[in-house]
């Protein structure tokens, strides 16, 4: 991987410098990267329709929701920027679940530069699953970084105001439900002794209907 990146590196900066600008130094290849990973061509085939049917299952509703009740945990209101532009540099993610747990995430990234943007969202995931979510309930860092899962990402925020508001954490607009408790139930031993000798109706009954009669599947019956 080392070998791989050092390849990228020196073929950048050939780039940079057969452009003609030679003053351009080691400073000029994150935002080269940066270009160079934002800019990506329109879908086409297989990828175009399955980029469409995501966006026709969005649910703009359940944004608006979770737009306020991200609002009410910041305490500011959310950004009138689209709601991926917001979360993308991942700053906001990690503000707002250090509000829900306060040193969740130690120390935040405040650079341009996109790996330390992905880096944010890789914290705040680290830190939603600690905090009671299911792996299942997270998404990738691409899903939010490049736009492309949404959908996870917004499925994600939900899971993540239940498991607040299962913790109590009360807010005026909450977009999910509060997750149930566990309840599990101890017997005695005496107890699990006395449900040994009870016959489960599988095995037929002398209180109603019973198996006595049946034949073996395959053999006659006869009349």
């Amino acid at each position: 991987l080392a070998v791989t990146i050092r390849h990228s590196v020196k073929r950048l900066v050939r780039k940079l410098w057969c452009s003609g600008d030679h003053r351009c130094g080691i400073w000029d290849i994150p935002k080269a990267l940066k270009s160079k990973m934002s800019n990506r061509g329109p879908l086409y085939g297989l990828s175009a329709e399955i980029a469409r049917k995501q966006a026709a299952k969005y649910d703009h509703d359940l944004e608006r929701q979770v737009r306020l009740w991200m609002g009410e945990i910041l305490g500011e209101p959310f950004p009138d920027a689209s709601f991926q532009e917001s979360m993308k540099d991942g700053i906001m993610l990690c503000n707002l679940i250090n509000k829900l747990e306060p040193g969740a995430v130690g120390k935040i990234k405040t650079s341009k530069v996109p790996f330390m943007q992905m880096e944010n969202i890789s914290q705040f995931l680290q830190a939603a699953e600690r905090y009671g979510l299911k792996r299942s309930d997270l998404f990738q860092t691409v899903d939010l970084y490049e736009g492309k899962g949404m959908n996870a990402v917004l499925d994600c925020l939900v899971a993540l105001a239940s498991q607040a508001k299962t913790k109590g954490i009360v807010t005026q607009c909450n977009p999910g439900v509060k997750v149930a408790a566990k309840n599990e139930r101890k017997f005695s031993e005496e107890v699990l002794n006395k449900s040994k000798m009870e016959i489960s109706l599988q095995y037929g009954s002398n209180k109603g209907a019973t198996q006595s009669g049946m034949t073996c599947p395959g053999t006659y019956r006869h009349l």
